[in-house]
């Protein structure tokens, strides 16, 4: 199983801004790397503080300047918002800055509010999605693109830079609709999965949906990779547990309203902390998140590997613009003190998920 490390990078409260998350989350993913994580994830979301990272090809580009070992991954490009051509190119110069540590991380996206921005219509995200994968999958792999779709047209097309890795990066893809869990098929992409603030119980509905998503093509789902997600804080006492879970909420609340047409903003243009019907009380969040002190994380991930055996475990330590002094508290505690129980209860962590890592890399 391969550990990751999720960059959210949202702006809330940080005493400097913009710049001081950015900051922040250079020291996390230096953090990861010299505790062996094997995988820094940036995620893209826009116009709004819910994220400050609207190119996460950028930010892997920016971290392939000041990391040597740990592998760099967009989680996720949303590609119905992107022209392919460009997103080709991009993937073939982020893999080569990085001296072949990229890993490609896709999804359709689910932002209302983003959506309608960029003038793309959310229903058309899946169809959308599949024409621009077929451009860039021949354009890197090939070396030309010419297309006639229903959403873009290209006309011959050469491209004079591919990626350093043959023929692709390994593939991650945030999506369990049968479409592309078939059209990803012959790559071996891993599908990821995150329920985010909602945590285990909400992890566990979609490791379920994605379940049905493969047996609705033939496949069975015990022979596939899976990524999974989890926001993760190790804490001293239930009142730090809290803390964690008003931060989630915060996350959480931001989320609903993209999901909407418009957003209630204050006059930072910020988010506003607002609740939202049937939102969960902080002690939900807390309870259902990954969040405790070391024997209760330890527990919580023992359950999620049991339940879904993944062959990828990624934390966000950062939720909520959490101060950078306890997101790193929480990362070296999960690797000194969580993993060695989680290790006794399953096992070394390298052969959770191990088959289906062989078989993704054989396909």
């Amino acid at each position: 199983m391969q550990l990751g490390l999720f960059n959210l990078m949202t702006l809330r409260d940080h005493p400097d801004g913009a710049l001081g998350v950015m900051r922040d989350t250079r020291k996390m993913v230096e953090t990861a790397e010299e505790l062996d994580f094997d995988i820094a994830w940036f995620a893209e979301h826009h116009f709004a503080n819910y994220s400050s990272s609207p190119s996460p090809l950028m930010m892997c580009s920016y971290a392939a300047g000041w990391t040597s070992k740990i592998k760099l991954g967009p989680g996720v490009i949303v590609l119905p918002l992107y022209n392919p051509l460009r997103v080709a190119q991009e993937i073939a110069v982020a893999d080569t800055q990085s001296g072949g540590r990229l890993v490609i991380g896709m999804g359709t996206g689910y932002q209302q509010y983003e959506f309608d921005r960029y003038d793309v219509v959310l229903d058309d995200k899946v169809d959308i999605f599949l024409e621009y994968w077929d451009i860039i999958e021949q354009a890197l792999v090939n070396g030309t693109v010419e297309y006639n779709g229903k959403f873009i047209s290209v006309p011959k097309t050469s491209f004079a830079i591919k990626t350093e890795q043959k023929p692709l990066p390994s593939i991650f893809v945030t999506s369990s609709h049968p479409k592309l869990l078939s059209r990803f098929k012959k790559w071996g992409a891993t599908p990821f999965i995150a329920a985010s603030t909602l945590g285990s119980p909400a992890l566990y509905k979609m490791g379920d949906g994605l379940n049905k998503a493969w047996e609705s093509i033939g496949d069975d789902p015990t022979t596939k990779p899976l990524a999974i997600m989890q926001y993760v804080n190790i804490t001293d006492s239930r009142a730090e547990a809290l803390e964690a879970g008003e931060r989630a909420r915060y996350v959480g609340r931001m989320a609903h309203f993209l999901r909407q047409p418009e957003l209630p903003l204050d006059q930072a243009g910020f988010i506003r902390n607002e609740p939202y019907p049937g939102e969960f009380t902080l002690e939900q969040y807390a309870d259902n998140m990954v969040v405790g002190d070391p024997h209760t994380v330890a527990e919580k991930i023992v359950d999620n590997i049991k339940r879904l055996n993944p062959s990828n475990y990624t934390c966000n330590f950062s939720f909520g613009c959490m101060p950078l002094e306890r997101a790193q508290k929480s990362i070296y505690r999960f690797k000194k003190e969580v993993l060695p129980l989680v290790e006794q209860a399953v096992g070394p962590i390298a052969n959770i998920g191990a088959q289906e890592i062989a078989q993704r890399k054989a396909g």
